[in-house]
């Protein structure tokens, strides 16, 4: 089990001169400290040049580092309907391709495709038909790295996975805070292919406990025969608008929780709220809440 960021980081607090590579430095030991693996730069690289921004993080870790790029169909998504939208998120398809290209060539190990506009395909058979062919000309002849689809900021399943998975990709990344109707996705995903459950909320007040991470993990490893080995936990989204205090806090709630996915399970049930655990129990009002926000128990509770 692995916990990653799916999205960027807010500026760390270090000095207004700070150059590019200080900013990145902070945000690949910010997710070090916190477990997370693969690892970004954050969102600070220079995004005119991929390759030189993964590049440049991975020589400041010993971590895996991934490279996240903006996928074709959302960068050609602001293009008026028809020709010209069709010419232009090809055009970009083929641009990024080469790009993939050189980032497997430089050792990259692992691309993370963001496709945020296909919240917005639904049952539109041109969108689809289009979504299709510009992921299978941006993944075409892109060997030796992994592939990983992420979808972000809504529900993307009306599109079918037939839709979402006709390029050969090695893994799906999922918004299931903002998108929870994607689990229809995870559910229909193959089961040789990995799963990134994005059930971190990135609200800044966000009930944060392992609890419901742990269960996304674990329903996501039952589907189609796929088992914790090809499961993962990330954020759902970007966690670029916070106060970098409470990022780092979510981020180590993250990668807490993909520790505890694979700790025994007493250790896991330690570190679990009671009424998670037992429903018997919290009814009775047997157990006693960790969380300052809930209400005080009754006086006459048994």
């Amino acid at each position: 089990m692995f916990a990653t960021l799916i999205g960027a980081l807010p500026r760390p607090p270090i000095g207004a001169d700070a150059l590019v590579g200080d900013l990145v430095e902070a945000a690949v030991r910010a997710q070090e400290a916190a477990g997370l693996e693969p690892v970004t730069d954050g969102g600070f690289g220079d995004a005119s040049d991929p390759v030189r921004a993964w590049s440049a993080a991975a020589r400041l870790t010993g971590h895996a580092v991934k490279q996240a790029l903006l996928g074709p169909y959302s960068l050609g998504h602001g293009h008026v309907a028809g020709a010209d939208r069709t010419t232009a998120t090809l055009a970009r398809a083929l641009a990024l391709n080469g790009i993939l290209r050189e980032l497997a060539a430089a050792g990259c190990p692992l691309i993370e495709i963001h496709e945020p506009a296909a919240v917005a395909i639904g049952a539109d058979p041109a969108a689809r038909a289009l979504f299709r062919e510009s992921h299978h000309r941006l993944l075409d002849g892109v060997d030796g790295v992994h592939l990983s689809l992420a979808l972000t900021g809504g529900n993307a399943d009306a599109a079918g996975i037939d839709t979402l998975l006709a390029a050969p990709y090695a893994s799906l990344a999922v918004d299931l805070i903002a998108g929870p109707d994607n689990w229809r996705l995870v559910v229909a995903t193959p089961g040789e292919l990995g799963i990134v459950c994005g059930a971190l909320s990135t609200a800044p007040a966000s009930y944060d406990g392992p609890e419901p991470l742990l269960w996304a993990a674990g329903y996501a490893g039952s589907t189609g025969g796929r088992g914790s080995g090809r499961v993962g936990l990330g954020t759902a989204g970007s966690l670029a608008h916070l106060p970098w205090p409470i990022a780092v806090a979510k981020m180590t709630r993250l990668g807490e929780a993909a520790r505890l996915a694979t700790a025994p399970a007493a250790e896991r049930i330690e570190a679990m709220d009671p009424r998670a655990v037992s429903s018997r129990a919290a009814a009775l009002g047997r157990v006693a809440s960790s969380d300052p926000r809930d209400p005080e128990p009754a006086d006459d509770a048994t």
